[in-house]
């Protein structure tokens, strides 16, 4: 068997947390790799730096041969075969031995000779060392600025950009050779029939060419390759952003948000291989206008008028463009909203007969957009045109001073020749720059979108120290805690204290909108309090991992939300390595074993998107079966029954009872049945407690009308 599937995270999450003990920077398994793409949840070495930065190491992957190892670089991680890895620890080349750490062995040291290991390497190394971090005694002598997320991971393929700066010289200076030839040829050859001169004149363009050929392919692949590797670093980057932020600094509309990550494309096109290579060869203009002023001085003056006809005319379009590119994201993101709120509200809008209402907003929405993108396509259209007209009007000036030069006797034919071919390679790149200029707008706007996205609050921020809490108690202690949702002027919790001890039952009662669910939000890390704490065995929830607190408690939302896949993919969502022992008694103790065992799919069944094949019982049967197949010590239950029938309802009640013994579990619900599970009762109305106590009194206040409202 694998040791990733006998290694909870893999072995090579396993052999991180030695090193990072080893380093005196230890971080738990779920701080570590909370949130990074697991591969059948596993941690794998093309992510592994990811990771490691989280224990504050630096590490780099590097092929080595065993003999050739840094000895001062140990402990370091060899990557065995078979999905396999191990700490080295030390090296004895004389007596051709080693001490190796395997994770299945804890921190177990084993002496094993290098032919053993030899025969398992697979000639991959990884090392690493612990970054160094400036604390608030070291002052800054000069404001250190944080490396951007765009231009950070560009900056990183700085020496593709510089092979390919070089070979754009070679290419630009390649470029002279034709025009000088055509020159020669007519100026030389021809007049003295020189046919040897021309077959070596011919020769040596044949290899210029073919040197000119040879760069322009490896300049493309350059350019392609540096695109590729920021494509990747770079969605990485946004997707792990948008997932890791704030509950608080979540946006308001899901479809506009995702109109501005979808953006990234416009960013992407732009800074692809037509606006490097233009960028390039913008300087090398000069190079061809001084050519072209060696052959005859008279003859540059129409390229720089071009030239600074051109840049006026589409420096002058950028307000416009820019005014328009901020109009077009808004009314895409308006658009986009307008979409994805249709397709999740389909069966709502049709039940209702409101299609004619949306309808009117997409067509307004699209009559407007298109409006717009009509206005931005037209300037930037005039742009590049009149860039192009330019280009043909420059050449023709050129024709004109020539001929004149020539009949003055200043200039010979060849050399017109030859400055009418230089002129085409010294306006086209202005000519790309003009319409890159029409562009850049578009992506700019895009970009400061994406910034907007980049700067959001995440909840684990970078060098933040977590205390490891690999087994919670379920002590749950709120010490006048206030909390308001964004843009809400009303406390959704005000002043709010209650302590419950480990392992108590407690049932959570209240009207609706009272902050019963709000509670649970809070237990569960997605919000933090205003003011006051919230404790969790006596230490305050910010200061625990929340990847780490999540994964120990059991969570049924009221409005449960599942995912496009398999019955087992929905039930294994937080615990992808779930062995079937877990799933088969969640699902029983869910109820959902019934329904699953007479399905001919099973476990294996489709739910459709967001659920749509199962029945809302189904539904929050699967929602309950995922809550417990991690066997969480920690329950939180918003009307776990609400779809349910009175049978299922029955049964699970029973089988709730017998597993949450030992188990703290708190149930919000309206349903008097469920109060069977609890010892005791919280009452809440309008974000303040207004009961407490034991079920039997509480419930007895309640029905004699003793438990009045917060107001």
């Amino acid at each position: 068997m694998s040791v990733f599937s006998e290694t909870p995270g893999g072995a090579l999450l396993g052999c991180l947390l030695i090193i990072s003990r080893f380093h005196d920077s230890p971080v738990s398994a779920e701080t570590a790799i909370a949130g990074l793409p697991l591969v059948n949840g596993t941690l794998t070495p093309s992510v592994f730096h990811r990771a490691a930065k989280r224990a504050g190491l630096a590490s780099r992957i590097s092929q080595s041969p065993l003999e050739q190892l840094n000895e001062n670089l140990l402990p370091a991680i060899l990557i065995l075969k078979d999905d396999k890895a191990c700490v080295l620890n030390r090296i004895d080349h004389e007596q051709q031995t080693a001490e190796v750490i395997y994770p299945e062995l804890s921190e177990t040291v084993v002496a094993l000779p290098l032919s053993e290991i030899q025969s398992k390497y697979t000639g991959q190394v990884i090392y690493a060392r612990p970054e160094f971090r400036f604390d608030s005694r070291a002052p800054e002598i000069k404001k250190v600025r944080d490396r951007h997320w765009f231009w950070g991971v560009i900056a990183e393929n700085r020496r593709l950009y510089r092979d390919v700066l070089l070979a754009a010289v070679m290419i630009n200076c390649f470029a002279v050779a034709m025009p000088l030839f055509v020159m020669n040829v007519y100026d030389r050859v021809v007049p003295n029939h020189a046919t040897d001169t021309l077959w070596v004149l011919a020769a040596g363009v044949f290899i210029v060419l073919s040197a000119d050929l040879i760069l322009r392919l490896m300049r493309s692949w350059f350019v392609d390759l540096g695109a590729s590797r920021a494509d990747v670093k770079l969605s990485s980057a946004i997707m792990e952003r948008v997932l890791g932020m704030k509950m608080i600094n979540r946006p308001a509309s899901a479809g506009s948000f995702a109109a501005n990550i979808q953006s990234f494309e416009s960013v992407r096109s732009f800074i692809g291989s037509l606006t490097v290579v233009a960028l390039v060869d913008l300087p090398f203009v000069l190079l061809f206008a001084t050519v072209i002023a060696i052959i005859g001085w008279p003859l540059v003056l129409p390229i720089i008028a071009g030239a600074l006809l051109v840049l006026i005319y589409a420096l002058s379009a950028q307000a416009k463009m820019h005014s328009l590119s901020e109009t077009s994201m808004r009314a895409g993101a308006m658009r986009n909203s307008t979409l994805i709120e249709s397709l999740s509200n389909l069966e709502t809008l049709k039940s209702f007969g409101a299609e004619s209402r949306i309808q009117t907003i997409w067509e307004k929405t699209t009559i407007f957009l298109t409006r717009t993108a009509a206005q931005m396509r037209l300037i930037s259209a005039s742009i590049t045109n009149g860039a192009q007209w330019t280009q043909h009007t420059v050449a023709v000036a050129i024709i004109i001073i020539g001929v004149y030069m020539i009949i003055e006797g200043n200039l010979t034919q060849g050399g017109l020749i030859a400055a009418y071919l230089l002129s085409s390679r010294a306006m086209a790149p202005i000519s790309q720059a003009a319409g890159l200029l029409a562009q850049y707008h578009h992506s700019a706007t895009a970009m400061q979108s994406l910034n907007e996205i980049m700067e959001r609050p995440v909840e684990r921020p970078e060098n933040k120290n977590w205390i490891s809490r690999p087994a919670l108690r379920g002590e749950i202690e709120f010490k006048r805690v206030n909390f308001r949702y964004p843009d809400d002027e009303r406390l959704a919790i005000t002043d709010m204290s209650f302590k419950i001890r480990a392992g108590e039952h407690v049932a959570i009662l209240g009207r609706n909108g009272s902050g019963k669910t709000t509670l649970e939000k809070l237990i569960l890390g997605l919000y933090e309090p205003e003011s006051g704490a919230i404790l969790m065995d006596g230490v305050d929830l910010r200061q625990i991992d929340p990847s780490e607190l999540r994964r120990q408690i059991g969570y049924v939302p009221q409005d449960v939300s599942m995912f496009f896949g398999t019955l087992k993919d929905n039930i294994i969502t937080a615990c992808p390595r779930a062995e079937d022992q877990q799933i088969l008694r969640a699902a029983t103790l869910s109820g959902l074993a019934p329904f699953i065992n007479s399905h001919p799919a099973g476990f294996d069944m489709q739910v459709g998107e967001r659920g749509q094949l199962l029945s809302g019982g189904q539904r929050q049967s699967v929602a309950i079966a995922r809550a417990l197949v991690n066997d969480p010590p920690i329950l939180l239950m918003d009307e776990p029954t609400g779809s349910l029938d009175h049978t299922s309802e029955e049964t699970f009640k029973q089988n709730l009872s017998r597993y949450s013994r030992g188990k703290t579990l708190l149930v919000v619900t309206h349903r008097s049945s469920l109060l069977t599970l609890a010892d005791r009762i919280i009452v809440v109305d309008a974000g303040k407690i207004v009961a407490d106590g034991p079920k039997a009194e509480v419930m007895e206040a309640l029905k004699q009308g003793r438990v009045g409202s917060a107001n």
